[in-house]
């Protein structure tokens, strides 16, 4: 479905001499440039009743500009109504909880109850943005802070922090075996030669980089605390299981060492009812789109996890 938007705007003598693409970006600021510029190209603009298709077209203030915007529903999700745990919002973005039960995106097999169908119902807004205004993602069993932009300039601007590295993303994780020093594991990734659900540690794979710091031990058990410098795909749990000390619970790439040693049958039996990995997106932080300032986010762990922490606490 295409929809169709107009916009008249009168424009003011301070944007004289200023070209029409600059002008309309600083009056538009909630649609980004390379809308505005495709806009003009397409001959979507007019200007003084006149169709313009040059971006430097120089304005002498006072012309009246007349923009349409040619937007496609690209989210083609059904609004489904999820409680969904919304930390903070205001009309440039959304920071939401996500369970631990609840997939990011639709895909094969998991059409309904993800967090775009909660997000399209709360926000119906969001059918208009590419990828419903998610501009990053948490495994389906992942628990923790995800931010989700409200509009285009928001949506530009925060996927934009993520490439550049500016957005901050903390994470805890409770890994088996005896970690005796914080450190740091950069190790490129990539797609498991043999096993397509997997990443692996290849040398022919992407840049990752993940710094960690000892919390906790319990036992023969760690409590760490993780920052991305990356975010590859399962980059955390890829690159703990590779140096050794798979998080507590991963299906995925913790089934080799999924306890430590000496550990006794009590604790096993927890670790082994454990139902996912024990990995929370704790903090996250960057730069409001608006405003440019720093905002941050914390929430504790997650009752689960919490829990493990106490038995790992009362039997190792």
């Amino acid at each position: 479905m295409t929809i169709e938007t107009n916009k008249v705007l009168k424009v003011p003598e301070a944007l004289s001499g200023q070209r029409i693409d600059l002008a309309l970006t600083a009056m538009l600021s909630d649609v980004s440039r390379s809308k505005i510029k495709t806009s003009i190209l397409d001959g979507r603009v007019l200007l003084n009743e006149e169709i313009v298709s040059k971006l430097n077209t120089k304005l002498h203030g006072g012309e009246v500009i007349e923009i349409t915007f040619i937007e496609e529903e690209v989210v083609e999700t059904i609004p489904q109504e999820i409680n969904l745990d919304i930390v903070d919002e205001d009309v440039d973005f959304i920071v939401v909880n996500k369970t631990p039960d609840l997939v990011v995106h639709p895909g094969a097999g998991n059409k309904t109850n993800t967090l775009l169908n909660g997000l399209l119902f709360k926000f119906p807004e969001l059918k208009k943005l590419p990828r419903g205004g998610i501009v990053h993602r948490l495994d389906k069993d992942t628990s923790g802070l995800m931010v989700v932009a409200k509009n285009e300039k928001s949506l530009f601007n925060l996927s934009n922090q993520i490439s550049n590295r500016t957005v901050t993303r903390i994470y805890q994780a409770f890994v088996v075996g005896k970690i005796s020093k914080s450190g740091k594991i950069d190790e490129p990734i990539g797609r498991h030669p043999s096993n397509r659900q997997k990443q692996s540690v290849l040398s022919s794979g992407k840049e990752a980089i993940t710094h960690y710091s000892l919390e906790a031990t319990y036992g023969n058990y760690s409590h760490l605390f993780l920052r991305l410098e990356t975010g590859r795909t399962h980059q955390i749990r890829v690159h703990l299981s590779h140096l050794g000390f798979p998080i507590i619970g991963d299906p995925l790439y913790g089934r080799k060492r999924r306890f430590a040693k000496s550990t006794d049958s009590k604790l096993r039996e927890v670790i082994e009812q454990f139902p996912r990995q024990a990995l929370h997106a704790s903090s996250l932080g960057f730069l409001h789109p608006s405003t440019n300032k720093k905002i941050e986010f914390t929430i504790e762990l997650p009752k689960d996890i919490k829990n493990l922490e106490a038995r790992l606490a009362q039997l190792s």
